[in-house]
């Protein structure tokens, strides 16, 4: 499979599928699918970026030597949606070493606290930091008081998550 050939076309869940099936756990289908991600023109980027997200779910083990590299294209400017969205979805299945807390926590703060992002990606945002923030008690104390804050405005979907993330914040 070319798989630049196949994230040219529309992308829909079967294609999603069907990348994420040929991939499967081969790290070097993995590599040539991140580097489509991280490399590509912003179309094949937004394109690759879902197909990531789940052979990360699937198979957390492949982002390791990846990972530095999909968290700093975080700082990117003009990063589209789909980009971001995908990118936290999968930082929530996987363990993000201690070297990379602080730029993981330093863009999901500032993805949280922008009201202008979509649901998703500060729900997502939420996540990686109530993972990570259990490592810093002082984060963690700063994000519950964020989260509360932000729940009587927020959507339904914020506030199912952000209850979830409350009550792990709470019982570490």
């Amino acid at each position: 499979m070319n798989l630049i050939n196949e994230l040219q076309n529309n992308l829909n869940v079967t294609a999603k599928n069907k990348i994420a099936a040929y991939v499967g756990d081969n790290k070097d289908r993995f590599s040539e699918l991140v580097n489509a991600f991280l490399n590509s023109s912003s179309r094949i980027t937004q394109r690759a970026s879902w197909p990531v997200s789940y052979c990360v779910q699937k198979h957390p083990e492949l982002i390791k030597p990846h990972l530095k590299r999909i968290i700093n294209n975080l700082k990117k400017n003009n990063i589209h949606v789909a980009v971001k969205r995908n990118t936290l979805r999968m930082l929530q299945f996987v363990e993000i070493p201690k070297s990379l807390h602080g730029i993981a926590l330093e863009r999901c703060f500032h993805f949280f606290n922008d009201t202008g992002e979509p649901v998703a990606v500060r729900v997502f945002s939420m996540t990686v930091l109530g993972k990570v923030s259990k490592f810093y008690p002082e984060i963690k104390k700063e994000l519950i008081l964020l989260i509360e804050d932000q729940m009587p405005y927020a959507s339904p979907g914020f506030k199912s998550r952000g209850k979830k993330v409350l009550k792990e914040l709470r019982k570490n």
